[in-house]
């Protein structure tokens, strides 16, 4: 079907001449001899106004047809005398695909609340808000892409399904062909417990070794019954590792890829950026645009806990050494002490995973977190522990099996050396772009706590 894209009618600085336009009809509005609809199709924020004459083929074929049907437009562009585009279509003629009944059609109304839309995630992308978003969250996917590989970075696939627990939490969704009620998992498809994944890390780790410098950009599945906005059973990571890099050359790239992604996203989505800055978060663009430009500030655990302590404020959580950063501590820090993003490196190693590289004072494992305002922590990673004889202490120490490990500690066996990773939750990475404040807002169809719809 030959068709134009409205976003394209709209950014031509001459007529287009005879086109054909397909859509969803936004808004119909019946006047004396002419009626006018409000046409989109997706490919951005702005509707194309479609002129229907009285008495011509085109309304004919229109009928009684209003907002939520899905129609073909053919007809000339020409100069519009309104205000907000220079152009609009001339209908000659108007094919319905498909009709939507007024009384049952949910999107009739100008403005729905978030919790609404959330019960109609098939729909709500036909609204401007969430069409918005996903157009942004398509747009970051291409920037992260196009970053990784301007920086040698090879694109890999790691597995969803797994026998190991890369982060050692234990919040897992099991997998199993095996009946109701049997146990025995020697007859299971893979003889033996089977996961999905929390992470891409380990495996990532291991093509690194060979590639040097790979990424993994997939989904993750995590079985925390927690109803946050910032929590989601499944979720997508963004996740590079690096062969022969330490915590500072992670620190870099973290830094690179926020600065590099967040000015993509202003250049290449300002309509849909402004959408956000205008309804959802003022001062969104200014934010963005010092996310994109100032340094991150730099300090360590121990310098972010005497900030925290100093501060004055009542935290819900009591801030003292030893104790993780909750999202109050790390949006106190970006968003008030420092008032840009700012990365906290070296925690003590009893609140972080095992892989981490242990520091020389025995204390502290070379960890860094990015974190930004409004969200908190938007990137969490380390320099990994390359050294075999510590790396297994600290399994053997948490009580885990270095059999479910072997082939991971190869990686020590084997032509270890220093490397370094991290993971960028995508969906926050969405949030911050957008100033959307629930990552079920982000997510096309939401996987959360009871909830398995779509």
């Amino acid at each position: 079907m030959q068709k134009t894209l409205i976003k394209d009618i709209l950014a031509a600085t001459e007529p287009a001449g005879s086109v054909t336009v397909c859509g969803w009809i936004r808004t119909r509005r019946d006047g004396k001899g002419v009626t006018f609809l409000e046409l989109n199709d997706g490919s951005c924020l702005t509707n194309l106004q479609c002129v229907v004459d009285a008495g011509t083929p085109a309304l004919e074929g229109l009928g009684d047809n209003g907002t939520g049907a899905a129609i073909r437009v053919e007809g000339r562009v020409v100069p519009s005398p309104g205000k907000g585009q220079a152009w609009e279509v001339q209908a000659r003629a108007i094919t319905v695909f498909g009709s939507a009944d007024p009384e049952k059609y949910p999107l009739q109304k100008k403005r729905h609340s978030d919790e609404f839309l959330r019960t109609i995630a098939h729909l709500r992308v036909r609204t401007n808000k969430y069409s918005a978003a996903f157009r942004i969250r398509s747009q970051a996917a291409y920037a992260i892409h196009s970053f990784f590989r301007s920086q040698g970075f090879y694109e890999v696939h790691c597995p969803v399904l797994t026998g190991s627990d890369c982060e050692g939490a234990g919040e897992m969704f099991r997998v199993t062909t095996l009946p109701p009620g049997e146990r025995d998992l020697s007859k299971d498809f893979f003889n033996r417990e089977c996961r999905l994944t929390v992470s891409g890390q380990l495996e990532a780790e291991a093509l690194a070794m060979g590639l040097g410098r790979v990424y993994s950009f997939g989904p993750t599945f995590r079985a925390e019954n927690s109803n946050t906005p910032r929590h989601a059973a499944e979720f997508i990571m963004v996740e590079p590792e690096m062969a022969f890099a330490d915590l500072s050359d992670l620190m870099d790239l973290a830094e690179n890829l926020v600065h590099s992604v967040t000015d993509s996203i202003l250049t290449t989505s300002a309509e849909d950026i402004n959408l956000f800055d205008r309804f959802v978060e003022k001062g969104l663009v200014d934010r963005l645009r010092i996310i994109a430009s100032e340094p991150f500030a730099r300090i360590t655990y121990a310098e972010a806990i005497e900030i925290l302590k100093a501060s004055g404020k009542e935290f819900t959580y009591p801030v003292s050494y030893g104790v993780d950063l909750q999202t109050e501590h790390e949006r106190y820090l970006a968003e008030e002490h420092f008032g840009r993003a700012t990365i906290v490196t070296d925690y003590p190693k009893n609140i972080k995973a095992f892989y981490m590289r242990n520091n020389d004072d025995g204390e502290t494992v070379a960890a860094m977190d990015v974190l930004v305002p409004r969200i908190g922590e938007l990137i969490g990673g380390s320099q990994r522990e390359e050294r075999l004889d510590l790396l297994e202490h600290r399994i053997m120490e948490l009580g885990q099996q270095l059999s479910e490990y072997d082939w991971y500690l190869d990686l020590r066996r084997f032509g270890t050396n220093p490397h370094a990773g991290f993971g960028l939750g995508f969906e926050r990475l969405i949030m911050m772009l957008t100033g959307i404040a629930n990552i079920r807002d982000v997510l096309p169809f939401p996987r959360t706590p009871g909830n398995l719809d779509f």
